[in-house]
């Protein structure tokens, strides 16, 4: 399987009494298909799986696999703090027929590298399905170094990575000596950077909200080559970037974004809490001022190629 793209890790509408609102969760899959990204992502660290039981998060699967009948890939995550639960859900992912599967790091253990691929191999069996590995040692506190690649690398289903580790040199280390792994950014302020070493995906969080905007930037560098024009829109969405990655409020940001678009999404469970007043106003204005500058160069580019 390719991981060409933009691929959406989803959010998790909830109620007012916190349960799942799937009926929103139906709509926002529709969103996300019409939109024209590449792949959605159930079950990520924006879905804030780690506050859903298994079965929700199996509900969730089911339900995107029903909406989406095919025409986008789906990516199902298998992380969990007990392993045998990751392997529990990675065999109802292949039964649910996802396209994919996220395997991580179990959280809190800190397993060993050796550990780790153990693991990881673990639940490839159980499911037999494509895996884009998860990297994210700031959430997991262990890295995927080079001794987890090599042993992972045994079986041919480990066919991308999403790295989120932030680490310039894991991207170059990435790139030039695991080009059999294909090379997905999960750090969404790196994502020129990914793009120019290679990489053909992106898991954007931000595409829950700005799913046009996030697949101009991979189509001006992955599809056109045209970096001149990815810098600009780069240059567009720092901001954006700066307010996701840096502000401490990733999660609700992406939330109270999609509800800028008209579904009501922004409510968290604990121990997460909105965005305050001034908060939102700011990320408003940012959303505002992103949609259209880039607007303004996809138009400016288009009037050059008349």
């Amino acid at each position: 399987m390719r991981f060409d793209g933009i691929f959406t890790p989803i959010i998790t509408p909830f109620n007012d009494d916190y349960s799942i609102n799937y009926e929103l969760f139906d709509q926002i899959v529709d969103y996300l298909v019409g939109s024209g990204v590449q792949g959605i992502v159930v079950g990520g660290t924006t879905g804030e799986y780690y506050v859903e039981s298994e079965q929700e998060r199996l509900n969730l699967l089911q339900r995107t696999m029903e909406r989406t009948q095919g025409k986008t890939p789906v990516i199902f995550g298998t992380g969990a703090l007990d392993p045998i639960a990751s392997v529990r859900l990675a065999e109802a992912a292949a039964k649910l027929e996802a396209d994919a599967i996220l395997v991580a790091t179990p959280p809190y253990s800190l397993p060993t590298e050796r550990e780790l691929a153990i693991h990881a191999l673990t639940v490839d069996r159980a499911a037999n399905l494509p895996v884009m590995l998860y990297n994210y040692p700031d959430r997991m506190g262990v890295m995927m170094g080079a001794e987890f690649l090599d042993r992972v690398g045994r079986s041919s289903n480990f066919q991308a990575i999403k790295e989120s580790s932030g680490d310039i040199n894991r991207l170059h280390l990435l790139a030039r000596d695991y080009p059999h792994i294909q090379l997905t950014c999960g750090m969404d302020d790196q994502a020129l950077e990914y793009f120019a070493w290679g990489a053909s995906g992106w898991v954007c969080a931000g595409s829950n909200f700005l799913p046009q905007e996030h697949i101009a930037l991979y189509e001006a560098c992955a599809v056109e080559g045209n970096f001149t024009k990815g810098r600009r829109i780069m240059s567009a969405m720092m901001p954006l970037m700066r307010v996701l990655e840096q502000g401490g409020k990733f999660i609700q940001c992406v939330k109270y974004g999609v509800s800028m678009q008209g579904y009501p999404a922004a409510l968290t469970r604990r121990p997460l809490h909105g965005l305050t007043k001034d908060e939102k106003r700011s990320l408003e204005q940012v959303v505002r001022t992103v949609k259209t500058t880039i607007a303004n160069i996809l138009a400016e580019d288009s009037g050059k190629g008349e």
